[in-house]
């Protein structure tokens, strides 16, 4: 059997590397295969999970549904490529500092995600964030300390002190009353 190969300089992570690979490979496969950057996940391999989601000019793209082979002079981003130096993305420090993640797998996908987002729109609603993110499935969250995380990591990057409030941390205080009778006594 013969199979068609190609040979680029692919730049992943601000990085240019030489990659040779099947044709018909898609950047999923060759990010993970022969690149080693496995922080990019298989997930259903169709385009509707979007766990695979890295960034290809500063916009999300479904790396299993994006040939290889289409990607030179196009510049890509991993989630291994988020820190700087030894200093984590305050998306990635959020994320940390707020427990967001739960088993992990669709994070990186979530955190470049989140990047495009605030990159383009430093200031979004919680609406516009959850539009944003709308195409990363996670299974073991409720995504509210998802979206608390960008929240926070919004506010460091517009150079604002950010601490997550008592309640985010640790729940509210013994006590508290929840529900929809707490929602009807606190709207009077």
């Amino acid at each position: 059997m013969l199979t068609e190969s190609s040979t680029l300089t692919l730049t992943i992570n601000g990085e240019e590397r030489r990659v040779a690979f099947p044709t018909h490979h898609t950047l999923l496969e060759v990010l993970r295969e022969e690149c080693g950057l496995t922080g990019t996940k298989h997930g259903c391999e169709l385009g509707e999970c979007g766990t695979c989601t890295v960034l290809v000019d500063d916009k999300p793209v479904l790396s299993c549904l994006a040939l290889a082979a289409e990607m030179e002079g196009r510049r890509i981003e991993t989630v291994e490529g988020m820190q700087e130096a030894n200093e984590l993305d305050p998306l990635q420090r959020t994320f940390a500092d707020l427990g967001a993640a739960q088993c992990g797998y669709c994070t990186p996908a979530i955190l470049l995600t989140a990047r495009a987002l605030l990159d383009h729109n430093p200031d979004p609603t919680e609406a516009e964030t959850r539009a944003a993110l709308a195409g990363v499935l996670c299974r073991c969250t409720g995504y509210i300390k998802i979206l608390q995380a960008v929240e926070g990591a919004a506010a460091i990057r517009r150079g604002e002190d950010w601490t997550p409030p008592d309640d985010v941390l640790y729940g509210d205080p013994p006590g508290t009353p929840t529900g929809p009778a707490a929602e009807d006594t606190a709207n009077g």
